[in-house]
């Protein structure tokens, strides 16, 4: 609740200060992009299946089950995807703003997560993010069949992965996954 309110000073002139709602309001598309975190046992249960999910796809990846790298590179931004938004979720954020305003991208969802807590600086993963976003390219040509070039140079993604994996389990406290079958 806002109550109008008035300092010693305004008392002593004998003018109240203007009241809080007089101020110009945002626009509604500034209040969508700005995420109202609310931290819930839904989120949180939400959280840990996106984690689980992440851990499941990526037993594809730790088995070296892609001979094609743009299959690779598609698996490794879901595994991403999924790790960085249980993060997210865990801290508060609404899944259908996360769909919304960062969707497929990895760098989107790696800078968020940071901002809010994650603290997950990896060089290797910073020059990845960028290829990864959005990752669906990996996976849907464009109309004429084309998709991107693989960079000649990738990181050990499966390591990459299993370390990002493991930070967010230690920042969410998310159990760690028991064995079951790779997606992919």
């Amino acid at each position: 609740m806002i109550h109008e309110a008035t300092s010693a000073r305004s008392e002593r002139a004998g003018k109240m200060l203007p009241a809080p709602s007089s101020a110009p309001r945002p626009s509604q598309s500034e209040l969508n992009l700005t995420p109202v975190l609310e931290r819930s046992r839904a989120r949180r249960a939400l959280s840990d299946t996106r984690y689980r999910n992440a851990e499941s796809f990526f037993l594809a990846i730790e088995e070296r089950l892609f001979s094609d790298a743009s299959d690779l590179l598609y698996q490794a931004g879901i595994v991403a995807q999924l790790a960085l938004t249980s993060h997210l979720l865990d801290v508060g954020f609404d899944d259908r703003w996360c769909a919304r305003h960062i969707g497929l991208h990895i760098d989107k969802a790696l800078a968020y997560a940071n901002a809010t807590g994650l603290d997950y600086h990896s060089a290797a993963l910073q020059r990845l993010a960028p290829v990864l976003s959005p990752y669906n390219v990996w996976r849907n040509p464009d109309p004429d069949g084309s998709r991107p070039p693989v960079p000649k140079s990738l990181p050990d993604i499966p390591a990459l992965l299993r370390e990002l994996l493991d930070h967010v389990r230690g920042v969410t406290g998310h159990p760690p996954p028991r064995r079951r079958k790779a997606h992919g």
